[in-house]
């Protein structure tokens, strides 16, 4: 199917013309046709040849009090069959239809200079076709006709015929963004809502969400050109009936669309045709399929400006707008989308900047380019915009610029390092702390840098550079440190008291750190062994009759109760030692279930017992 839209000043024939050439009656209300008078939107149809394809039209207002509902009607069509009747020539709502096809950049359409019964055609058909030639239209085929004798009608389809042949075929996998422009209730079947589907396919048994929140819709049934459809693909009309929670509040000027594939907006940067947009009303309305909302406008460059929207829309890089002030008294404006997801302005000069940054920009949507602009973005939020990832995620689903990514990891690296220099006892560096210091907006990119940077290590949540996993201890600590090795080294087992410990200057922080060194081994909070001791308090109470007490296990190793309570437990947790009853342990002969192989374990006899 094609679909259509007829544009024109009221009263030249444009209902009639339809009327003649579908066979159908394109006014739907009584006062319509009483009047004589389009006063909203019709919708006919009629077959190209006897096995041709349907084509479809849009029957739209010409009044000036409706050019809102024209606009309805004409914004989601790739088309338009220009109407001018040659008794008349060319009046205000031409120029103002033909100023909205030209804002909206249409580039498809066919002159029908009608009424030619009643006045010679070429005078008006030549004024019309260098009007129109002055526009996005461009220079188009022009017939003379009259839906009173019927000539031209033949000439008019064929030029028709030609013309569907030349428009483009929309994708039929696109997202669906389908604009509304009528929602009734039918008996028995609920909600039905019609429009244009410009592309994608709508399908019986698709979810759709509307524009105005996350309330999932459910399409019961489908109709094109008043036959049921299992599936329809863009451009068609359709009628869906539809079931859900909002469908009470469905209306002309509303969406239906793809789920979680539409980015939201109601701020937008973009490229106003025209006059200067400084030379513009800070408040206009901007039309844009079949929704009217107002907005408010603030220049940033000559033809570049930050639009405000009243409500929220599904918009994409390269849509396009009209810009209308209400009443009509200025020419209607083009608007291309530059930005769906533009940065706030706060500091003075940045509007400037703004605009400069987006002078290049044709609207054309460009991945590579908008990742070099982001840096850094999330893959579906790019889709969601309209243009297509350039590259692999970097990790989930997060995209990144190439040389922004690269100067991050330079940034990571030299992070960690300063961290290491100013931190020697703990010289891992908080992954947390480092995406604040990048301003990073997840921890997953985090932790994908340090992937990514071969000279980057990370353990339990920190990153250390290759020559700082361990910390390096100050020399007053070493010294401190030192004593408590020779201390250890005559009576292994007896761990320093805490007094000792603070004499010496051994801070929490300080232990920690040694303990991270490899100089000591911490047994439990506040105590600390040399490295091996338990390997070696493992082999002396091997030696003892088995199961053993604590007391017994104190006694041979020649400490407290303070040291060896907690010494067992870790050897419990080390799979040296198992409890047998509540009072004595054993030791085992294998390693338990989940339990690990101490590390680096001394070579021995595999089938002697193990503590």
């Amino acid at each position: 199917m094609r679909v259509l839209a007829t544009a024109g000043h009221v009263d030249h024939g444009k209902s009639a013309l339809v009327r003649a050439l579908t066979g159908m009656e394109p006014d739907r209300h009584e006062e319509e046709r009483r009047r004589g008078l389009t006063l909203d939107l019709g919708f006919v149809w009629t077959r190209l040849g006897a096995d041709g394809e349907h084509l479809a039209f849009v029957d739209v207002p010409g009044h000036e009090r409706f050019v809102a509902t024209m606009l309805a009607g004409v914004g989601p069509v790739p088309a338009v069959l220009f109407v001018v009747a040659a008794d008349q020539g060319w009046q205000p709502q031409s120029q103002e239809h033909l100023a909205v096809l030209d804002a909206l950049g249409v580039r498809h359409a066919v002159l029908a200079v009608t009424r030619g019964d009643l006045a010679d055609p070429e005078p008006v058909r030549a004024d019309a076709v260098q009007r129109l030639a002055a526009t996005s239209l461009g220079t188009v085929p022009s017939v003379a006709v009259s839906a009173v004798t019927g000539a031209g009608l033949d000439e008019l389809r064929r030029e028709l015929a030609l013309l569907a042949e030349e428009l483009p075929v929309p994708a039929a996998d696109a997202d669906l963004r389908l604009w509304l422009d009528r929602a009734f209730t039918v008996r028995g079947h609920g909600t039905v809502v019609t429009g244009t589907l410009g592309a994608g396919t709508l399908r019986v048994g698709d979810r759709l969400v509307t524009g105005g929140g996350p309330a999932v819709l459910r399409v019961r049934g489908l109709q094109s050109l008043r036959e049921e459809r299992t599936e329809v693909s863009g451009v068609a009309r359709v009628a869906v009936n539809v079931h859900g929670p909002a469908v009470g509040d469905l209306r002309r000027g509303q969406v239906l669309l793809t789920p979680d594939r539409w980015l939201h907006t109601d701020v937008i940067d973009a490229r106003i045709t025209g006059e200067p947009v400084a030379d513009l009303p800070r408040s206009l309305t901007l039309h844009l399929g079949t929704a009217a909302v107002p907005v408010t406008v603030r220049p940033l460059g000559e033809d570049i400006a930050r639009l405000t929207l009243h409500r929220t829309l599904p918009l994409r890089i390269g849509d396009r707008a009209v810009l209308r002030e209400p009443g009509g008294s200025r020419v209607p404006r083009g608007v291309t989308v530059l930005d769906v997801r533009p940065p706030r302005l706060t500091r003075r000069g940045a509007a400037r900047a703004r605009a400069a940054e987006l002078a290049h920009l044709t609207g054309r949507p460009d991945g590579a380019a908008e990742l070099r602009r982001r840096k850094l973005i999330r893959r579906a939020d790019l889709l969601a915009m309209g243009a297509p990832p350039p590259a692999e995620p970097v990790t989930g689903d997060w995209l990144a610029d190439e040389t922004y990514w690269t100067a991050l990891r330079d940034r990571l690296a030299s992070e960690v390092s300063r961290h290491a220099r100013e931190h020697p006892l703990e010289p891992g560096l908080p992954a947390e702390a480092a995406r604040h210091l990048l301003g990073l907006p997840d921890r997953t990119l985090v932790d994908a840098l340090a992937r990514a940077t071969p000279r980057l290590r990370s353990s339990q949540g920190r990153l250390y550079g290759a020559d700082t996993l361990r910390p390096t201890l100050p020399p007053p600590v070493r010294a401190a440190v030192d004593a408590v090795r020779r201390d250890l080294a005559r009576t292994p087992f007896r761990a320093p008291e805490a007094d000792r410990l603070a004499r010496l200057g051994l801070t929490r922080k300080a232990l920690a750190a040694a303990v991270s060194a490899g100089a000591l081994l911490r047994i439990a909070d506040g105590i600390v062994l040399l490295p091996g001791a338990d390997a070696e308090a493992a082999d002396v109470l091997r030696r003892l009759p088995q199961p053993f007490t604590p007391s017994e296990a104190r006694r041979a190793l020649d400490t407290t109760r303070r040291v060896a309570v907690p010494l067992l437990e870790h050897l419990d947790d080390q799979g040296h030692t198992e409890r047998v009853d509540d009072q004595r342990r054993r030791c085992r002969t294998g390693p338990r279930s989940g339990g690990g192989w101490e590390s680096n374990p001394p070579a021995r006899d595999p089938r002697a017992p193990r503590c």
